[in-house]
């Protein structure tokens, strides 16, 4: 199993990053609206849909994410991408934590498939303008959620003692939590200072900090979501075409609330080119 999932993060990790540095706009947006499709294939299977409303649910989000794009089929342009992820920024701050708190359940397909359109819309739209203001602004953002996880893990394990959310997921820890937040913090200053030359007075410092600290509880939020998900669905993975890490929902849980996050942030600072 251990070979197996090594194998498989070198051929994933190889095969983004040919496409995050030499993919053509188009070429990159056919990616994320397949990313945004293989994602609602396996949502489908979560909320329960049948088989053939899952095929037509992932070819219906494909086809919204080619239409939205600002690069896309139907030349709208930046204003409704960034409306998503206004969408999404409000889901994921002022009805996540209610909806964690409580567990809730889908009532019904469609309201399933509601949630998955604000799950994986926004997150494909954020994939492409993030990738266009710079491939390194993106990966910067994408690996702000990978250290958000991995100091969650190693703080956790040696520190942690309070569940965080243990009727979701009871590996994880408020220690852990706190470590991915720090973790994200010498991250972020190391990008800031080292990578992007960017020099910060005291205001703009304890801003950034908060962003991040808000980033990655978002990002956490994004982890919690899909496990309630997966385990009202009873299934230990979202799906299994990533041999030895289950589906693709499994490797991009927490890039579906952090990508359109940061994605708003940027719009509202800076515009995209």
């Amino acid at each position: 199993m251990l070979k197996t999932r090594i194998i498989t993060a070198v051929v994933l990790v190889t095969f983004f990053a040919g496409l995050l540095f030499f993919a053509s706009p188009f070429q990159w947006m056919l990616f994320a609206a397949a990313v945004a499709a293989i994602g609602a294939w396996e949502w489908g299977a979560l909320i329960r849909a049948a088989t053939a409303f899952r095929y037509a649910y992932a070819f219906g989000i494909a086809l919204i994410v080619l239409f939205l794009a600002p690069s896309g089929l139907s030349g709208l342009g930046e204003v409704v991408a960034r409306t998503s992820f206004v969408v999404s920024g409000s889901f994921w701050l002022l009805v996540v934590p209610f909806w964690l708190r409580n567990r809730w359940r889908f009532d019904s397909v469609l309201v399933g498939a509601g949630v998955g359109v604000i799950l994986l819309v926004p997150t494909a739209l954020a994939l492409i303008l993030l990738r266009q203001s710079g491939a390194w602004i993106l990966l910067a953002v994408m690996a702000a959620v990978w250290v958000a996880d991995i100091g969650a893990f190693f703080v956790g394990r040696r520190f942690g003692r309070i569940k965080l959310a243990p009727m979701i997921s009871p590996g994880k820890s408020r220690e852990g939590a706190y470590g991915a937040i720090m973790a994200v913090w010498i991250y972020g200053a190391l990008v800031l200072v080292m990578g992007f030359r960017v020099a910060l007075g005291p205001v703009e410092w304890l801003a950034f900090l908060a962003v991040l600290a808000v980033l990655t509880v978002v990002s956490i939020m994004g982890d919690l979501f899909e496990s309630l998900a997966k385990r009202q669905a009873g299934v230990k993975d979202s799906g299994t075409i990533l041999p030895g890490h289950g589906g693709v929902l499994d490797r991009i849980d927490s890039l579906t609330s952090a990508l359109p996050f940061s994605a708003l942030l940027l719009a509202a600072s800076v515009p995209f080119h």
